[in-house]
């Protein structure tokens, strides 16, 4: 699936719920199943600077595409982290340094965060660009 074609799924799911407490489990019920970070990547170099909590992202090379993997201490932030981690992951690094993040907008996320944790969603996704920019520098 393209990055596009995953944010649109995630859009329609989104949707299905009447309010926000519905989203926000289901956001909880996403972090519960994050392809967790590997013990040894639980480093201060992995870890989102911005987030009131603490989140790690790692990503390496598979083929031509990356893959990340991510955890948190937060269980709220641990599905926002997952949500990226379902859209960019498996993907390539040129598609995801083009791909837009207006599916967030989309679904209403950014609003109905406090300003530190959509400080922090904004940082989830600049790390992410980050690998991807650093691998697609080396292809």
């Amino acid at each position: 699936m393209t990055i596009q074609e995953i944010q649109n799924d995630i859009v329609d799911e989104f949707s299905m719920f009447d309010d926000w407490m519905q989203r926000y489990e289901y956001i909880i019920e996403l972090g519960k199943s994050l392809p967790l970070i590997e013990e040894q990547y639980k480093t201060e170099d992995n870890i989102i600077k911005g987030c009131q909590s603490k989140v790690w992202v790692h990503g390496q090379q598979k083929d031509d595409k990356i893959v990340f993997t991510a955890d948190s201490d937060a269980i709220l932030t641990k599905g926002i982290i997952a949500i990226l981690i379902r859209t960019f992951s498996n993907q390539k690094a040129s598609d995801i340094l083009e791909a837009n993040t207006n599916f967030i907008d989309a679904i209403g996320l950014k609003e109905h965060l406090s300003p530190t944790r959509a400080n922090g969603l904004v940082s989830m996704i600049k790390q992410i660009k980050m690998y991807a920019l650093a691998f697609d520098a080396k292809n």
